[in-house]
């Protein structure tokens, strides 16, 4: 089906660091085209053009998970139209080049280990080890039996706790093993409630998530931000510093964006990539 809304731009989306399952695909119009894994289903979805996307997948699907997954109820345009309109000259050209850009609503404990897997990784190198842990402890489902076509769910909690070190350490997870186990040990015994996380505040997340072994400060940050939906949430990794650290001579006051700090977050790490030559 499709839909018509502004600030819907699969391929930044997919190229902002926030999920690892998003791939682009060769499509018959022409046109950008990506295939993806959520919440264990399959979905293609293509740029028709800037104000519309089709999504190959039915329109009760549609409403039972994607319109919430790209969180396409929030108004990103009055963000956008916010910051491009103030006096902070960054964030007008970050705005005005990543408005495209929405904060998934991801699966929280796919997001959990996939942050964990992201520790001193690129992005090559996440994409590839979470499908490698997919193919080895998600379900597989079939797409198509006539075209033997199919894909692999993310893993469950229960499959993760039991994943074995050495075998982890085979899919080149490193030293990340044992944090992969014990935060699904923590999620199986309900020790951490992902759902109950997603309804407090942001700080009490955060110092939640870091009591897990191999969960620090940057992870549950991410976590938080793009596996609970914390939208006033503001990671800071290697391209955000160089922003801070670059454009603002460490003096950037995120407290002015409450409430949507994290959305202020993608477009600054979108646009400082794109001007360093990495987007």
């Amino acid at each position: 089906m499709k839909i018509r809304i502004k600030n819907f731009d699969i391929l930044q989306i997919a190229d902002s660091g926030q999920c690892f399952r998003m791939n682009q695909i060769d499509a018959p119009s022409g046109k950008i085209r990506y295939e993806m894994i959520a919440y264990g289903k399959y979905l293609e979805l293509e740029q028709v053009d800037k104000d519309q996307v089709e999504l190959f997948c039915s329109e009760e699907e549609y409403h039972e998970i994607w319109e919430e997954y790209f969180d396409l109820s929030y108004d990103y345009e009055s963000i956008v139209n916010t910051l491009i309109e103030g006096e902070d000259p960054f964030l007008k050209e970050a705005a005005a080049y990543g408005r495209g850009i929405r904060i998934l609503k991801q699966e929280p404990f796919e997001a959990m280990i996939s942050f964990i897997i992201s520790q001193n990784k690129n992005i090559p190198a996440i994409r590839s080890g979470i499908e490698a842990i997919c193919a080895r402890y998600g379900e597989r489902i079939v797409i198509s039996e006539k075209s033997g076509k199919d894909y692999y769910a993310f893993p469950t909690p229960d499959a993760l706790a039991k994943a074995d070190k050495e075998e982890l350490r085979r899919l080149k997870m490193g030293y990340r093993d044992e944090y992969i186990i014990s935060a699904a040990k923590a999620v199986q015994k309900g020790e951490i409630n992902l759902e109950y996380l997603k309804q407090i505040g942001f700080d009490e997340a955060v110092k939640a998530l870091k009591g897990v072994h191999g969960i620090g400060d940057k992870v549950a940050n991410c976590i938080s931000l793009y596996g609970l939906h914390h939208i006033e949430g503001f990671p800071v990794d290697v391209w955000i510093k160089r922003v801070i650290d670059e454009i603002y001579h460490n003096k950037f006051e995120k407290e002015q964006y409450f409430g949507y700090a994290g959305i202020v977050q993608q477009y600054m790490f979108y646009y400082m990539r794109y001007l360093k030559g990495r987007g």
